[in-house]
């Protein structure tokens, strides 16, 4: 597993190039369930983040499927 630095800066990357090329996906990241704590203080650890960045990654992908299909 990739140490949290690294997976910290592919989430920024990943987001900014979201943000970037892709803004009507970017306003869909407010409303990820993932990005929605359940808790008041939820623990923020490498699993959380590699799992956040593999949503990011798919919501990409479908996004850009869907713009193949159209």
């Amino acid at each position: 597993m990739r140490n949290l630095q690294s997976l910290l800066r592919e989430i920024l990357q990943l987001t900014t190039n979201i943000e970037n090329n892709f803004p009507e996906l970017y306003r869909k990241l407010d409303e990820n369930p993932i990005t929605i704590p359940s808790e008041s203080s939820p623990k923020i650890d490498k699993k959380i983040l590699q799992d956040y960045l593999e949503s990011l990654k798919k919501l990409l992908r479908d996004q850009l499927e869907e713009h193949r299909m159209k």
